[in-house]
């Protein structure tokens, strides 16, 4: 522990074993503060923890009512494990079926109940981490609190923010994904995104296109040799300023796309471009770009239009052609 106080160089310093802190008596400087904020209990059953816990679990935003009302089971027992009558059990029902009921009691919860139930269908349809559902669902709620739903569909505002919080995140998706997950046109979609992001002061940045390479490899089965190669290539066109005004989908898809050239693991611009939800002209404009600018060696350098029946013309077929 430290002699003198660092504020007055008092040496009239106690500790205060129950808040954690170590404390100048004479100018009142609190200068270490080690709480242990873990549990000073430990477990090895469920049973047990239900005993020893003193909290219940956090709130959650995605669901109605944030995961903290009550519930009344219909499993048809009390408390202590016995049966209830029949007269009793219908009480039950009836009590249940009302308190169900009254829950969603105005327009605004049975808009909250829409738009969640939409959020949980489309983060699960893009694979979308628990994190940013409890993320999305929280600026949702903001979203109603300063009445910015009106005259929108509740699709198009869950979408938005969903898309919005993605970005935020580093988890890109694209508004095309968003299009087909929602059932809502790229465009709609995008006009509500820009819409809350002005109204809620949203500091969203620009997309990586580096984080979507670990995806489209992925899916394209290549090896992390080729994602590596591909982040390299995509850093060098960050850095050059290649990519500005370039759309970031095609970009990474593209540099996708030379990696597997120079790895030997060849894929045709249709199953990137597939992949990445772009057209295989903007993957050819992009790599024609990429391999001048950056002066990248490819071999077998060619243009594969078509799918695997396409015939693949390298440097030596055209001479003699």
């Amino acid at each position: 522990m430290v002699a003198t106080c660092p504020s007055c160089n008092s040496k009239n310093i106690k500790k205060d074993k129950d808040k954690g802190e170590v404390i100048c008596y004479d100018c009142g400087n609190v200068f270490e503060d080690n709480i242990n904020l873990a549990k000073e209990w430990r477990t090895f059953d469920s049973s047990e923890y239900n005993k020893k816990a003193r909290s219940g679990s956090p709130m959650q935003y995605s669901k109605l009512n944030k995961g903290i009302s009550t519930m009344i089971e219909m499993g048809g027992r009390d408390a202590r494990g016995n049966k209830l009558s029949s007269d009793t059990k219908a009480q039950m029902y009836r009590i249940a079926r009302w308190h169900k009921r009254t829950t969603v009691s105005n327009s605004l919860q049975r808009n909250l109940s829409i738009a969640l139930t939409e959020l949980r269908r489309i983060a699960s349809y893009l694979n979308i981490p628990e994190p940013l559902i409890e993320k999305a669902a929280l600026l949702y709620r903001k979203t109603v609190d300063k009445e910015l739903i009106r005259g929108r569909l509740i699709e198009s505002v869950v979408a938005a923010v969903l898309y919005a919080v993605c970005r935020e995140s580093n988890v890109p998706r694209t508004l095309n994904e968003m299009a087909e997950a929602s059932g809502i046109s790229k465009k709609d979609i995008g006009r509500t995104y820009r819409f809350l992001t002005k109204e809620l002061e949203l500091n969203v940045p620009l997309t990586n296109p580096i984080y979507y390479i670990p995806r489209f490899t992925s899916e394209l089965g290549l090896s992390g040799e080729v994602q590596e190669e591909a982040r390299k290539t995509l850093q060098k066109a960050i850095d050059q300023g290649l990519i500005s005004g370039r759309g970031p989908t095609g970009v990474a898809a593209a540099a996708v796309y030379i990696a597997a050239l120079i790895k030997g693991e060849r894929r045709t611009q249709k199953q990137v471009a597939n992949v990445a939800g772009v057209t295989e002209v903007t993957i050819r404009n992009r790599y024609r770009e990429l391999k001048e600018r950056l002066g990248l060696e490819v071999e077998d350098d060619f243009i594969n239009v078509g799918g695997p029946d396409t015939e693949i013309v390298t440097d030596e077929s055209k001479k003699k052609l």
